[in-house]
């Protein structure tokens, strides 16, 4: 089995992270992926927020916490209430992932570089996890203040983030689904 085979059924979404933060070379790399990941006739309509200030971390993680407990979702906010809550399950970088909302497939391009981006970290041994509740969020009107914070440009839409770090523990395989192929020949 090739490398690239290998790295893709390997990575596994991370929930525990080490509190050391990753190194800059392992960044760029990350970063390097995401920069080269197809696009909808070459756009490239992303832009990427890299958070590493852990004030930050911290306010971003509340803002999704206050916005989870009123979501209506019991789940959700049962999990947001919890004393120890995180988001991003205390990983030291963050990763959002904005794009032009004039473009064709802004939501479908972003996500194809998070995905990139996911795969460059495990192949480098790093931890990932897509997280979502921050989209919501930084694209309400409560979020706006965070996104000006942020940086994040004008005429983008948050699609998308994760959290990378250093796995504390190797997560394990779920099993997959039964019948998601149908070969037409």
């Amino acid at each position: 089995m090739n490398e690239t085979m290998k790295t893709l059924l390997n990575r596994r979404s991370t929930r525990a992270y080490k509190p050391e933060q990753i190194k800059e070379a392992e960044l760029s790399n990350i970063l390097e992926g995401g920069k080269f990941a197809p696009s909808a006739i070459n756009e490239q309509p992303w832009h990427f927020t890299v958070v590493q200030n852990k004030q930050l971390l911290n306010k971003i993680n509340e803002a999704c916490k206050a916005e989870l407990i009123k979501s209506g979702h019991q789940v959700l906010a049962d999990q947001a209430k919890k004393e120890d809550f995180s988001v991003f399950y205390n990983s030291p970088t963050l990763i959002i992932v904005s794009g032009n909302e004039k473009t064709i497939t802004p939501q479908i391009d972003c996500a194809l570089a998070l995905g990139n981006m996911f795969l460059a970290a495990e192949s480098i041994g790093i931890g990932s996890c897509w997280i979502h509740a921050i989209a919501g969020v930084l694209n309400s009107e409560d979020g706006a203040e965070l996104r000006k914070e942020l940086n994040i440009p004008q005429g983008h839409m948050v699609y998308c983030s994760g959290s990378f770090g250093y796995k504390a523990m190797e997560p394990e395989a779920p099993e997959r689904k039964e019948n998601t192929v149908s070969i037409i020949r």
